[in-house]
């Protein structure tokens, strides 16, 4: 397929295309609100990428990276909604975020692979490294930084004109990627996602004909096939029933030892169950921004807090 051939394609897909890596910059009030129509024309100006790192950075795809996050806050037009939050991402670790809802988590997790700068009024400051290298530096492009960071939202959304396979490679062929194997590619990532033994006999079959926590590991196995080496996930299980739950938490627990995770989750059950460290996020009062409150390893956030707002949280006393 070319490359107007996918940008036609891309046309007609669903408007909701947050977790597509490599997505081009597109002005939008809200990520759910985006056209297709819009989504087309953005994608229209801008050229096919490389995937190789500009010259000088670090950023080769295919292996964990450390993320780090140093005195962020951000704005949407004059309202401040995060107030320098810091946090270190280890490479081959879960990192949860959790707090109450509209403390800033999501915001965040869009910082941290330049989401947020999509939206017209929005502003950021502060710095992102990704293993030290500044991913809103001049070295980096947008689509480069996405490339890297991939993102999984909290509705699954494969592109319903295209099949499963077709759905697993999307990102593929935006970016210009090369792959010598792609039946090969395709098995590897839906497995990696825990999908394969269910669809190996369905890959021509459309992306919309699974269940809703297939169609999650489905976005999560299109994810993983441009390799990235940090992996988004804001509130990945929220629209799951329990056994769909269960089955991407185990997909996390079983990438996480090649790729970096970060997720936002509102089940404190769930942040124990797959993270290795957790951030609090908190607005102490109305008009306030957000802030990371603590942040730490899991067992010691939920187990032994350093601060009474966490332990108030993490025990249900609000929230």
């Amino acid at each position: 397929m070319s490359f107007d051939q996918f940008e036609r394609e891309v046309a007609t897909q669903d408007p909701s295309l947050e977790d597509w890596n490599g997505l081009p910059p597109i002005v939008a009030a809200e990520p759910d609100s985006w056209s297709s129509g819009l989504i087309a024309r953005e994608i229209a100006k801008v050229p096919v990428p490389s995937t190789q790192p500009m010259p000088g950075t670090s950023l080769g795809s295919g292996s964990p990276a450390t993320l780090a996050a140093t005195d962020v806050s951000a704005w949407f037009g004059s309202r401040k909604v995060l107030q320098r939050c810091s946090l270190r991402m280890e490479a081959r670790q879960v990192t949860a975020l959790i707090g109450p809802s509209g403390c800033g988590k999501s915001t965040f997790l869009r910082i941290l692979n330049r989401m947020h700068e999509v939206i017209r009024v929005a502003k950021v400051a502060g710095s992102v490294e990704l293993d030290g290298v500044d991913i809103y530096g001049r070295e980096l492009s947008v689509t480069q930084v996405r490339m890297r960071i991939g993102m999984v939202f909290q509705k699954p959304n494969p592109f319903p004109a295209m099949s499963i396979r077709e759905n697993v490679l999307a990102g593929l062929k935006l970016s210009g990627t090369k792959s010598t194997d792609r039946d090969a590619l395709v098995e590897e990532c839906l497995t990696r996602a825990g999908l394969w033994t269910e669809v190996k006999d369905r890959l021509n079959e459309g992306g919309m004909s699974l269940s809703g926590g297939q169609q999650q590991r489905l976005c999560i196995a299109r994810s993983l096939a441009v390799r990235p080496r940090v992996l988004l996930m804001d509130e990945p299980c929220s629209a799951l029933d329990p056994i769909s739950t269960r089955v991407v938490e185990e997909t996390i627990q079983q990438i996480a030892d090649d790729i970096t995770i970060v997720i936002v989750t509102h089940n404190m059950q769930q942040a124990q169950r797959v993270s290795h460290q957790c951030a609090f996020f908190l607005v102490e009062e109305q008009g306030v921004p957000g802030r990371i409150v603590e942040a730490g390893a899991t067992d010691h956030l939920f187990n032994q807090p350093s601060d009474e707002r966490t332990l108030a949280y993490v025990t249900g006393r609000f929230g």
